[in-house]
C-alpha cells in the first residue's frame, strides 16, 4: 500500500525541515506526499531569517482541493503559527477528513531558536488541534510549554506524557533528545501503557529537521496500514539512519540525508 499523506505545514527554503523534509521522508518510505503550505520561511542551517504567512483562505483551499479529489490515508501537521491558522486547519480537517489518522507535531521553535508559534496560540493549539490528533510528537521544550512545567528526566517525561494524554490525545510520542546523556529515550504512551525506546546518541550537529522527518515518517506508516507502534519503530530507525548519513551541509545545524540507502521496512522493532 503506497499511502497518501497530506502534510499541512510551513516551508523551509533550506530544504532540511518543514514541507521539504516532509515530502522527502514520505517519498523515501514509499508513500505519496501532498501538501498544504501554511507559511514560507527564508531559512538555512544558521536559522530562520524571515517568515511570510500564507493567506488563510488559500490554506483552506489547498486542504479542500486535495482532500476532495485525491483523498488522504493520513495527515501530518507541522508549523501552524497563529490562532487563525490553527482554527482554519482544524475546521477543514474536521469537515473533510474525519477519522483519518492525524500526526500532529506541535512545532513551536526552529532548531536555531526562532519562534514559530505565536505565544497566544498555545491555548488554541491545545484546545483545537490536540483532540483531533491520533498521536502528537512534541520534543521536551514543546511538551514543557504544553504542560506548564519543566521536564528534567525520564520519570518527568512519563508524568508529562500522561498529562498530555489528559488533554484528549489518544497517544503521545514524547521525544527525549533534549535530555543530556549518551542515550536518547523516546516515550510512547497510549491507552495500553507506556513504552520506552532507547538508542545511543549520535554525536553530530546535523539534526535539522529531525522532528518534521519523524512525524512524517510516522504518518506514512499509519497511511500504509501499520500499527502506531510499528510506525514509530520504523520512523525512528529511518531518522537515525538519516542522521548518521547526514551530508554535512551548512555552517550550522545541517540537514539529514533523507535519501539514505536503508530499507526501513526490513528493520525490526
Amino acid at each position: 500500500m503506497k499511502g497518501r499523506v497530506l502534510i499541512i505545514a510551513g516551508s523551509d527554503s533550506g530544504g532540511g525541515a518543514g514541507i521539504q523534509a516532509d515530502i522527502k521522508a514520505v517519498t523515501a518510505l514509499g508513500g505519496f506526499a501532498m501538501t498544504a503550505i501554511t507559511a514560507l520561511t527564508a531559512q538555512n542551517t544558521l536559522g530562520v531569517h524571515g517568515v511570510a504567512g500564507v493567506p488563510i483562505d488559500f490554506i483552506r483551499q489547498q486542504i479542500a482541493v486535495v482532500l476532495d479529489d485525491l483523498g488522504a490515508d493520513a495527515l501530518k501537521t507541522g508549523m501552524l503559527h497563529d490562532v487563525p491558522v490553527i482554527e482554519a486547519v482544524c475546521e477543514e480537517i474536521a469537515a473533510r477528513a474525519k477519522g483519518v489518522p492525524l500526526v500532529a507535531d506541535p512545532v513551536m521553535v526552529a532548531k536555531g531558536g526562532h519562534p514559530l508559534l505565536a505565544p497566544d496560540a498555545v491555548d488554541t493549539l491545545k484546545a483545537r488541534l490536540l483532540p483531533l490528533a491520533t498521536v502528537i510528537t512534541p520534543n521536551l521544550p514543546e511538551a514543557e510549554v504544553l504542560v506548564g512545567r519543566p521536564i528534567r528526566d525520564v520519570p518527568g517525561m512519563r508524568e508529562a506524557a500522561a498529562a498530555l494524554r489528559g488533554l484528549g490525545v489518544p497517544a503521545v510520542l514524547l521525544k527525549g533528545g533534549h535530555l543530556e546523556g549518551d542515550v536518547v529515550t523516546d516515550l510512547l504512551v497510549t491507552a495500553d501503557g507506556a513504552e520506552e525506546f532507547v538508542s545511543p546518541r549520535i554525536p553530530t550537529r546535523h539534526t535539522h529537521g529531525t522532528g518534521c522527518t519523524l512525524a512524517s515518517a510516522i504518518a506514512t506508516g499509519l497511511a500504509q496500514g501499520m500499527s502506531l507502534r510499528d510506525a514509530v519503530v520504523r520512523a525512528r530507525a529511518y531518522v537515525r539512519a538519516a542522521i548518521a548519513a547526514a551530508p554535512g551541509y551548512g555552517a550550522g545545524h545541517g540537514p539529514l540525508d533523507h535519501g539514505v540507502t536503508v530499507d526501513p521496512s526490513r528493520i525490526a522493532g
